[in-house]
């Protein structure tokens, strides 16, 4: 108000005016300070958070690192680093759990394939440290063998001139398969070798172990062998003074005392054994998805078999028990044997020695008993001749056999249900006592195969096997032992008293061989089918009637499965025979070569059945993942000399039972059955009639008919001629193997699209067969058959006499009715797949063995135990009854 008009300032105003110009620039001046401040403090801020991020992550991925790395060294890759990823991510988190809320998904992604690249990279170099220490022993391996072939050469020399040192044949017995083991190894040092030099994540590896695995068999051979090159050699030594120079120079070569080393029989086989450990290394440190993977795995479960199958004979007892007269007394051999003793049957543990045969009996002390013992020089095997002063088997009914295999898988099904329970453990532990009482009762009652024994001096005894395989390894091990010069031996009590004592910590065998003996991690075995193609076999010497049966494990005993043709005056047979083998929880595969014997003189009092020579047998694991592929798996079994290619492929029991209708309705596989008679204008369809026909004319005397397997080649090849309707059929079937028409017969049957008693019926005959009052079950059972479609009544009836007129035979071809019923009852009730899934789907282990699967045995076994049913009668009944189920 003091400013005048004409804007000139009076003194008092213009210091006014300054003052304010000057707080006004001194508040600016302030706010920018205080911008200035926040910044630098946001700043601050930010540097600290990047910096604790940055520090956060780095330990991550540090003990990440490390810890991954311990656990990969422990063998537990699978579970311990999420363990240990989520303690160290949690306690990171929970200090700082403020500054990695700012970390963004795209972190933890790069996180997770850094440490994978991490892994990889550190499983290629762990890769390359297990081969390059495998390939430094192998070159001292090498070296070895090189050595032992230094003084064969000069030998081999001399062995044709006037002067011989040693025979041609001494040299061969002492130096056999030395030069191929050598040759073998060199060739794979030679690959090996520039496969490590250039490493890198594409090197591959498996096909060279591959390919070492493969040539195994030399080293079966060098085994067997060595007993008498070692014993040749000493011979010489004592005999040959220039031999004795030459051991002597040769000992100062690092050669043992005896020329030919004891360890040399198992430096060999050491390098299998490492060979194995490494394989198991390499898998460890192989990627699933790698090329390696396989072939690794393959080689690793050959070497594995091999081992396996020569382990009886090439592991030293270390467990040996002495006399009080200062004797060594090795164990060869133990296991649990049912002997038949004063007609009863009884569990016992036999124990083989180098010098005599103990049978013991297990006390529950955890103590043996010695029930009887035999001095090798003593023990005779019983012949022929002599086979009925042996005690007289009583065998029990096969159907209390099959029926007890039901009531073990129902309570194997019962403890897998109370396993998942909250409150089913002291249940579960009665539920396991009880099937042990069981499957014990079905271990003793099970064995038929007679093994006599008897001491020159005393009685016989007998024992009962399950499985001829186990039979010939008994007496080749007892016969091996007899070659020595043994003598005759008469225990004191004292002696025997420690003998016995020490049976318990020498054993190798623990116990009775049943489900309730297992661990629960152990492989339940596989539940399905396997289908088992013997192509062919080498080695033999002389030309021969050759042939093989397939036997595989099942309830803790092994059972014959299946048998090829005879093929004629060979050494070596082709059969190229494929087999469909039902499993039951089976881990093993056994093959048994026999030569046919055709001499009515080796006629066995017992069975009435010439008894066949066994040339070779051996065993494979069923390895799951390898058997499940669904390729075809080829692999070889070792047996004396003799080389037996087969290949398998497992199929679960779902899938091949199947029940799947054919695109073509021309054929009768896969086709309804009233389409299939309608087309033929007959009641029951051409190829049930001309199977039955044909069984009956010349198979109803065969053992196990419809039980044992039919070349699966042969039942392809009658599949299609009777789809195609072939014309000479008929000259087809009279010349097939009578195994081959049984399983075409079956195989129709199981690949109705519909069941033959149809699925509409099913569930009635479920619960007509539970019934418990026998005059309502007896008119609800005939009653579902009245409502059945007329051809398949008619098919079912025909079908029905025919199995009744095979039972008829069971002395001679032992197919009881409740074999029969066990075999076709699944077949002809089984539901198709829409009416089966309406339930509940039973995938357990135990499938086989189902609720449902042991009722349709018990439908077909009803029908079958029941007087003759007629058609006419049927249908005469019908007027009383609703046709309405």
């Amino acid at each position: 108000k003091e400013f005048p008009e004409t804007g000139n300032l009076t003194p008092r105003s213009h210091s006014v005016y300054v003052c304010a110009c000057i707080y006004l620039c001194v508040c600016v001046c302030v706010y920018i300070y205080i911008y200035i401040y926040i910044c630098v403090c946001v700043c601050i801020y930010i540097y600290v958070c990047v910096c604790v991020y940055i520090y956060i992550y780095v330990c991550v991925c540090v003990c990440m690192y490390v810890c991954m790395s311990y656990v990969r060294t422990s063998d537990r890759v699978q579970k311990r680093p999420v363990i240990v990823l989520n303690v160290h991510y949690a306690s990171s988190v929970g200090s700082a759990q403020m500054w990695l809320r700012i970390v963004p998904c795209i972190t933890v992604s790069c996180l997770v394939c850094v440490i994978l690249q991490g892994d990889i990279e550190k499983g290629l170099e762990m890769k390359k440290l297990v081969l390059s220490g495998f390939l430094a022993s192998e070159e001292i391996y090498i070296n070895q063998l090189e050595a032992l072939l230094l003084p064969m050469r000069p030998l081999k020399a001399t062995a044709t001139t006037s002067q011989p040192v040693l025979t041609i044949q001494q040299v061969d017995t002492i130096f056999y398969k030395i030069q191929d083991i050598f040759e073998i190894h060199k060739e794979f040092y030679d690959a090996l070798l520039p496969s490590i030099q250039q490493w890198d994540e594409n090197v591959t590896v498996g096909h060279l172990f591959q390919k070492l695995a493969s040539q195994l068999g030399v080293y079966k051979a060098f085994v067997d062998n060595y007993k008498e090159a070692l014993e040749t050699a000493e011979k010489c030594s004592h005999a040959n003074s220039q031999f004795q120079k030459i051991s002597e120079r040769s000992n100062s070569d690092s050669w043992s005392p005896s020329f030919l080393p004891t360890a040399l029989l198992y430096k060999p086989i050491d390098r299998v054994t490492r060979s194995t450990l490494v394989l198991h290394d390499l898998l460890k440190h192989t990627p699933k998805d790698h090329p390696d993977f396989p072939l690794l795995q393959n080689a690793l479960r050959i070497s594995q078999n091999f081992l396996s199958s020569i382990n009886e004979e090439i592991d030293p007892r270390r467990t040996a028990v002495t006399t009080p007269k200062g004797e060594a007394r090795q164990l060869v051999k133990d296991g649990f044997l049912v002997e038949v003793s004063e007609s009863s049957r009884k569990v016992r543990h036999v124990f083989l020695f180098t010098d005599l045969l103990l049978c013991a009996k297990m006390k529950k002390t955890a103590q043996y008993e010695c029930k009887w013992y035999i001095p090798l020089a003593d023990l005779t095997f019983q012949t022929l001749d002599d086979s009925d002063s042996c005690h007289s088997v009583q065998v029990l009914p096969e159907h209390e056999i099959e029926e007890m295999k039901i009531k073990i898988s129902a309570l194997k099904n019962e403890i897998q249900k109370e396993k998942k329970g909250p409150k089913g453990q002291s249940r579960v532990e009665r539920l396991r006592k009880k099937m042990n009482e069981q499957e014990s009762w079905l271990l003793l009652h099970s064995p038929t195969i007679p093994f006599c024994i008897h001491n020159k001096h005393g009685k016989s005894y007998l024992f009962l096997l399950s499985s001829d395989y186990e039979r010939s390894e008994w007496r080749e091990s007892i016969q091996k032992l007899q070659k020595k010069d043994l003598q005759s031996c008469v225990l004191s009590s004292v002696e025997l008293q420690v003998l016995t004592s020490s049976c318990f910590k020498l054993r190798t065998v623990h116990n009775i061989p049943v489900t309730s003996n297992k661990d629960d991690e152990e492989t339940p075995g596989l539940y399905g089918f396997l289908h088992v193609i013997v192509h062919s076999a080498q080695g033999f010497r002389d030309s021969a009637n050759l042939y093989c049966t397939l036997e595989v494990d099942s309830f803790g005993y092994f059972v014959s499965k299946a048998k090829t043709r005879v093929f004629r005056d060979t050494t070596e047979p082709q059969w190229n025979e494929e087999f469909e083998i039902e499993l039951e929880g089976s881990q093993y595969l056994r093959i048994l070569c026999y030569e046919k014997c055709y001499d009515k003189s080796m006629l066995n009092k017992d069975d009435n059945e010439i008894v066949d020579k066994i040339m070779g047998k051996g065993q494979v694991q069923l390895d799951p993942q390898t058997v499940q592929s669904k390729n075809w798996h080829m692999d070889i079994i070792e047996m004396n000399g003799i080389k037996v290619e087969f290949s398998m492929k497992f199929t679960s029991r779902d899938l091949s039972l199947k029940r799947t209708p054919s695109k073509k309705q021309s054929g009768v596989f896969g086709v309804k059955i009233n389409v299939v008679t309608k087309r033929e204008r007959s009641k029951v369809p051409y190829i049930v009639r001309q199977c039955i026909e044909e069984v009956e004319k010349r198979g109803i005397d065969e053992v196990g008919i419809y039980r044992i397997s039919g070349v699966a080649t042969d039942i392809q090849a009658l599949k299609t001629a009777f789809d195609t309707n072939t014309k000479d059929i008929l000259v087809m079937l009279s010349d097939m193997d009578i195994n081959a028409i049984a399983g075409t017969l079956k195989l129709y049957f199981r690949e109705l699209p519909e069941p033959l008693l149809t699925d509409r019926l099913y569930p009635a005959f479920m619960e007509g067969i539970a019934l418990s009052d026998p005059a309502a079950k007896e008119n609800c059972m005939m009653h579902l058959l009245r409502s059945l479609p007329e051809p398949n009544l008619m098919t079912f009836l025909t079908l029905l006499e025919h199995l009744k007129r095979v039972a008829e035979k069971e002395p001679i071809n032992k197919m009881s009715l409740h074999n029969l019923g066990t075999v076709f009852g699944p077949t002809l009730l089984r539901p198709s797949e829409s009416e089966s899934t309406k339930g509940q789907h039973i995938t357990s282990a135990s499938d086989i063995w189902s609720h449902d699967v042991m009722a349709q045995v018990q439908v077909l076994l009803y029908y079958l135990q029941h007087s003759p049913i007629s058609f006419a009668e049927l249908k005469r009944n019908t007027l009383y009854f609703s046709t309405d189920v």
